[in-house]
């Protein structure tokens, strides 16, 4: 009656029908009178858009409406839906195409829902059959409309394509409609041709868009002229995507159309290989395929190529070239041996990019982190220093290269002091360039090489270690200097070997000038790492400098929890605790490596306290729980070293303390505490290690421990007498698990009767 009166009425009543149609009787809207009413006014022409689009609302939640598979299968079949098809190639950003396409992609979903759950096969033929008739509205739709109207196709089609690849195979329709889906994907993640010019920039236009499900499928790289910079990322993306259904085999073998795209990629130069976008999806689709190269050996002067020409290392965009010095890094580490043949071809190619990054004025403040061109001297170390290439060219590659870059430095050394701020500011970051290239370029030498079969080598390396301590005198107080150098320090320590002990006394000796945490934090990583490779034999330089960093750090540090007080600085508390855990760590790698008698030294026996306060806090109360439990295990080791089977008690009140401190706030308190939860899998293990510290004071002080433990102790957290007599006996037996076992269960069972009376004592 009102239809072309009054449209916005009849909308505004169909909206309300439509709310309704979800809880009740499906049969009083699904019946011919409404529904030949419904698609009358979706497909009279001339009626108005909001009541047209309000209509195709209302079939859509018809459509969308819970019910059994079979009677959802007779209602979809007797829409007669094909009618609507012709609609959505209307003004695609009406509010009749949008409301349209949503239906047709309501309809498809509840068909292919069909499809999958009914089990007879007449039913999943015409579930299959009605939905493939739909298909191709729906990908006009993905492909025409506004983002709002494809964003509900976009999850259906991820559903379809998740149905697919369950079937054992695909029909001709099937395997059509892939194809399909793929070019509507390809077509949707290209970009926009107005934003051409801006995709060379690192903005919010040009930045990588990314896509967030794929499928698979198969391209044909293509290099003629009228294929533009959109069109090429987009394939390049979707090759780049076929990798992630493809196993390691398929690739290095490769499997299907591999065999053919990869070597065509390789050799392919697009016209527009300067756009930034389209070079980096093509060297990081070519790192992907690798494995391939690796398998079929032919190809790799190709992969070079592409990776050292204007494609890559040798691309106009600096972002593209640091990109490829990164990936081809990458390349190397996994090709490597089969390379060797290469190196000279590899080199001369580089020589340029290596000259470039040497000169003075060659720091880039551009690119940050792990693309700051210093992947090129990785990926040459890896190469030069395998021993497959001949000792006399391994030399003149290495000094070839080592040479410009010490001599950069010794430069600015000489220069540092006669330079005003800004030239000084400038050596310096040209001083960090040439010892991160240093480092990277030592990566590819190992210890046996530059000690055993070739000393040469690390005679160089020696060399180049002398001049880069005098960084550490000439500028004591810049901190990326400090970092970069002990950076060094720990790759010499790899690769010299016992070598690099003549050069520790002075490295250490600078290094430990600063005492701000962070540098603190830096220098025990560095004394872990002796100590983890050298084991008792840093026992000399250890004894010497334990005691400074010992008074440093119990400087630094606050006796009980690092807190940030009203207007504290969250950075200095994070500083704190991390010196704080890594301080402890420390301690926890002298005790394992048999280093603990350092501690009783005439020097340092005066921190031997404060230690122990720190150590029994920390294992009582810290946060981490691997913190906790290698504080544990510290005192373990204490007890058994300071403690022989037969002999003197080495530490005058350590018993004590260990008896009434540690066995009773650690072993004791600190687990009945409800923050102690033995559903956490760490928590469990340090459960563990406090069992066998119990046992371990047993062994050593025998009823000493067990006596105090039990009659004062137990009373203490109300233990029943029945209940100690239990835990004597699983301590005194010879079954570990058992006594883990017992103790978990008998502190369980303690643990309503605190009520929160427990404190650290």
């Amino acid at each position: 009656m009102y239809r072309n009166s009054n449209p916005e009425l009849c909308s505004s009543v169909l909206d309300s029908m439509r709310r309704y149609i979800s809880w009740i009787d499906i049969g009083l809207i699904a019946n011919d009178a409404f529904t030949t009413l419904l698609f009358e006014l979706m497909l009279v022409d001339g009626l108005l858009d909001q009541l047209r689009a309000a209509a195709a609302g209302v079939v859509l939640a018809v459509v969308s409406k819970r019910m059994d598979y079979k009677s959802k299968l007779a209602l979809l079949q007797s829409l007669q839906i094909r009618r609507v098809f012709r609609l959505v190639a209307g003004d695609s950003n009406s509010e009749l195409v949008s409301s349209v396409a949503s239906l047709l992609s309501g309809y498809a979903t509840e068909l292919l829902e069909c499809s999958k759950r009914l089990n007879s096969e007449d039913g999943k033929g015409v579930s299959l059959e009605l939905l493939n008739e739909v298909l191709p509205s729906v990908f006009y739709v993905m492909q025409n409309c506004e983002v709002d109207s494809a964003l509900g196709i976009l999850q259906f089609l991820s559903v379809y394509v998740s149905t697919m690849k369950s079937l054992p195979g695909l029909t001709e329709t099937q395997l059509l409609h892939v194809g399909q889906i793929l070019e509507v994907i390809r077509a949707q993640i290209q970009f926009d041709p107005m934003y051409r010019s801006n995709l060379d920039s690192l903005d919010k236009i040009g930045g990588k868009k990314k896509i967030g499900w794929w499928s698979s499928g198969k391209i044909a790289v293509s290099s003629s002229e009228d294929r533009n910079a959109e069109e090429v990322e987009a394939s390049l993306s979707l090759f780049y995507a076929l990798g992630e259904s493809l196993t390691d085999d398929a690739v290095r073998t490769g499997s299907g159309l591999l065999g053919e795209l990869v070597p065509m990629l390789l050799s392919t130069t697009f016209p527009c290989h300067s756009n930034r976008l389209v070079a980096l999806v093509y060297l990081d689709t070519i790192t992907r395929y690798v494995k391939f190269v690796s398998e079929n050996t032919q190809y790799i002067p190709m992969a070079l190529r592409a990776f050292l020409d204007e494609r890559g290392v040798h691309h106009p965009n600096v972002n593209v070239s640091r990109r490829a010095s990164y990936l081809f890094m990458r390349v190397v580490k996994l090709l490597k041996a089969k390379l060797v043949p290469y190196i000279e071809t590899i080199l001369q190619s580089l020589q340029d990019t290596v000259v470039q990054f040497t000169k003075m004025d060659s720091a880039s403040k551009e690119l940050p982190g792990t693309e700051d061109g210093t992947h090129v001297f990785e990926a040459i170390g890896l190469l030069i220093g395998m021993e497959d290439v001949p000792p006399e060219k391994q030399s003149d590659y290495l000094s070839a290269l080592l040479t410009p870059l010490c001599q950069q430095v010794e430069v600015a050394l000489l220069n540092a002091k006669s330079r005003n701020p800004e030239e000084t500011l400038a050596q310096i970051e040209n001083i960090q360039q040439m010892i991160t290239a240093i480092n990277a370029l030592s990566k590819g030498f190992s210890e046996r090489l530059a000690t055993a079969s070739r000393p040469g080598i690390g005679l160089m390396f020696k060399k180049t270690l002398d001049i880069l301590l005098q960084v550490l005198v000439v500028f004591p107080k810049i901190q990326p200097l400090r970092c970069k150098v002990t950076s060094f320090i720990h790759r010499m320590v790899d690769t010299l070997g016992n070598s690099v002990f003549p050069y520790l006394p002075k490295a250490l000796g600078e290094l430990l000038g600063e005492s701000e945490p962070k540098e603190l934090v830096g220098f025990l990583v560095l004394l872990n790492q002796l100590i983890c490779k050298f084991g008792t034999g840093v026992g000399e330089i250890l004894e010497a400098i334990y005691p400074v960093i010992a008074s440093r750090a119990f400087n630094i540090l606050p006796r009980s929890d690092i807190q940030s007080g009203p207007g504290g600085c969250p950075e200095e508390v994070r500083e704190l605790l991390e010196l704080q855990r890594t301080f402890l760590i420390f301690l926890h790698v002298m005790a394992t490596h048999e280093l603990s008698s350092i501690f009783l030294s005439p020097r340092s026996s005066g921190y031997l306290d404060l230690m122990m306060q720190l150590l029994l806090y920390a294992s009582c109360n810290h946060k981490d729980i691997t913190i906790r439990k290698a504080c544990v295990q510290i005192f373990i080791r204490l007890i058994r070293d300071w403690f022989p089977d037969h002999g003197k008690e080495k530490v005058p009140g350590f018993r004590s303390f260990i008896i009434e401190a540690f066995a009773m706030n650690c072993c004791l308190y600190s687990v009945l505490d409800k923050s102690f939860e033995f559903r956490d899998a760490n928590t469990v293990v340090l459960f563990g290690e406090i069992v066998l510290a119990q046992k371990v004071m047993y062994e050593k002080f025998g009823n000493d421990f067990l006596f105090n433990f039990v009659s004062k102790g137990f009373p203490n957290v109300h233990c029943p007498q029945d209940l100690a007599e239990q835990y004597c006996q699983k301590l005194q037996g010879n079954d570990l698990k058992a006594l883990k076992s017992f103790y978990q269960s008998l502190i369980e069972k303690l643990r309503p009767q605190q009520n929160g009376s427990l404190v650290f004592r």
